[in-house]
């Protein structure tokens, strides 16, 4: 079944006046306060993350980020073209386990990602703040609540009922492979030592694709991304295809933070393209130290995962 969409009309690069942290708070539908900032275009980011430091800040000195800059480096010599061709086929069988939606939301209570420079809480917390501050700003648009919540449920590949794959290949940035990494890859550097780094056909500017083939046919790292797009799409979801260019690309910061790799973008990716701009703001910058109400908000996001799913996926 496919859903259309009307695409936004908004370009996010437009600046807004904006005014420091007051000591006033803003208070979401699931119970959880943000600093505010005095704008008058809805969401607004915050200037630090939950270490006092500003976010995606790959070169501050804490112990935090010397974690964050050794899985990079293992991710960026592990994630070769093969790696990436064995995973997909290895669990696009969906031969795990069958659970709900929402029982997968819990299990992410025992996953912290070690590639993230701005927070060490359990990922569910992660997801609902990213969907109510969403759903704050686009009410109407439910389809968006619910890929916010479900956005990295992929990361139950670091348990051990999927496999208990490392960290390098589960989160972190994501990237094509079968051409040339991109500078703006964080990092970039470790990629010397990667295996392809030797491959003549992988490191020209489009490699082994054709400019404009479109990203669903470009070969990405493999993570959470790939597999909980893997899993929606297998299960027969109704989300738009938006929600599930969002669910697959949310990492591929390389694009839609440096616009590297759009030569590989064909129509379709541009118009999702501005909704996964619009998600990564809250994606990204929601992140927050104050615990969600989750049984408040449960009732909710159930009625949306019963619209979009069957009651049983295939894992």
């Amino acid at each position: 079944m496919t859903i259309l969409i009307e695409q936004p009309e908004l370009d996010i690069q437009v600046e807004s006046k904006k005014i420091p942290f007051d000591t006033n708070e803003l208070v979401l539908d699931g119970g959880f306060p943000m600093p505010k900032m005095e704008t008058n275009e809805g969401f607004e980011a915050p200037e630090i993350n939950a270490f006092g430091h500003t976010f995606r800040d790959y070169d501050a000195e804490s112990e935090r980020q010397k974690t964050v800059e050794e899985f990079y480096r293992v991710n960026h010599i592990n994630q070769t073209y093969d790696f990436v061709k064995e995973m997909r086929e290895k669990y696009a069988k969906l031969d795990r386990i069958e659970m709900s939606i929402w029982e997968c939301c819990e299990l992410l209570n025992e996953v912290v990602d070690d590639s993230d420079p701005d927070l060490d809480e359990p990922q569910i917390e992660h997801l609902l703040q990213t969907a109510e501050a969403i759903r704050k700003d686009y009410p109407n648009e439910d389809w968006l609540h619910l890929t916010a919540l479900i956005h990295d449920l992929g990361k139950v590949l670091l348990l051990p009922s999927f496999g208990e794959l490392p960290q390098w290949a589960v989160v972190g940035d994501t990237f094509p492979l079968g051409c040339a990494f991109d500078q703006s890859i964080v990092h970039h550097k470790y990629f010397k030592d990667n295996p392809d780094i030797h491959n003549p056909a992988y490191n020209t500017k489009n490699g082994i694709y054709e400019q404009g083939c479109g990203l669903e046919n470009v070969v990405m790292s493999w993570g959470h991304d790939d597999y909980m797009y893997l899993v929606a799409k297998e299960n027969g979801t109704t989300l738009p295809s938006a929600a599930l260019f969002v669910i697959r690309y949310h990492s591929f910061y390389p694009l839609h933070k440096a616009g590297a790799y759009t030569h590989l973008m064909n129509e379709e990716d541009r118009e999702n393209l501005k909704w996964l701009q619009i998600f990564n703001k809250y994606d990204l910058y929601s992140k927050s130290k104050v615990r969600i109400d989750v049984e408040k908000v449960k009732p909710y996001y159930l009625s949306l995962i019963d619209k979009y799913f069957p009651a049983k996926l295939k894992w």
